[in-house]
């Protein structure tokens, strides 16, 4: 897919968010994360310098690492893949955000981390809002004590939730898990994210993103729907 193909594709998805937006009550800005995976450097810099789109993110972390030098000081970068611990030391630092916090194990190890390099880690805590199986994070009817555990360690700093909707065949079914998402981000914000001037709720994607915006995402993470359909390794 060539720089133009991108340039237009980015036009349609703003267009179809303002639309999104309109069936809304709330008002504040949607963010678009581009997601990069398998996407090149120089395609990445494109977006960022060219077209405005700065916010990146990556799944994998020997994939981050590896166009970390070409891109960080053009692009915002998060990552929004599983994270192991074993992978935590080679991130922390790196990336704005961690949008997959989903176990107490992997926020101590974040804790530990930070605090060995004197930052403090904003994270997103992911929701298992489909209650599949075969996704981490965290049961919905979890998430009031994860926040509250969270509250011990100090370098480790929740700013919202992130989930990932089931695949569903007919688009609107989306909305049933991003309203169910966008509920409990209410509840949590309120008890637990009162110190944060605007909490990150991430939701939707290529195929969803219009319907998690007309629920309430602040974020939504768009990968296909940018770049096209990718072949990963």
């Amino acid at each position: 897919m060539d720089d133009l193909v991108v340039r237009e594709n980015l036009k349609r998805i703003e267009y179809n968010i303002q639309n999104a937006r309109a069936k809304r009550s709330s008002k504040r800005d949607v963010n678009v994360l581009l997601a990069t995976k398998t996407v090149p450097a120089e395609r990445i810099l494109f977006a960022a310098k060219e077209l405005g789109y700065r916010l990146i993110g990556e799944n994998r972390v020997p994939e981050l690492l590896s166009k970390y030098d070409a891109v960080c000081g053009e692009t915002d970068i998060h990552l929004i893949g599983h994270l192991q611990t074993n992978k935590v030391k080679s991130v922390v630092g790196k990336v704005s955000l961690i949008e997959s916090l989903d176990s107490a194990h992997l926020a101590r190890e974040i804790d530990r981390v930070s605090k060995s390099l004197g930052v403090v880690s904003d994270v997103l805590v992911e929701i298992n809002i489909g209650k599949e199986e075969s996704k981490g994070g965290i049961m919905p009817e979890d998430a009031d004590s994860f926040f509250a555990e969270l509250a011990q360690f100090e370098s480790v700093r929740p700013v919202g939730i992130m989930t990932m909707a089931p695949r569903c065949d007919v688009k609107s079914d989306y909305n049933k898990y991003f309203s169910k998402t966008y509920q409990i981000f209410l509840d949590i914000s309120q008890k637990y994210l009162y110190n944060i001037i605007e909490p990150v709720l991430s939701m939707g994607m290529s195929e969803s993103y219009e319907e998690a915006v007309a629920e309430g995402a602040t974020e939504i993470r768009l990968g296909s729907a940018v770049f096209g359909s990718r072949v990963y390794p």
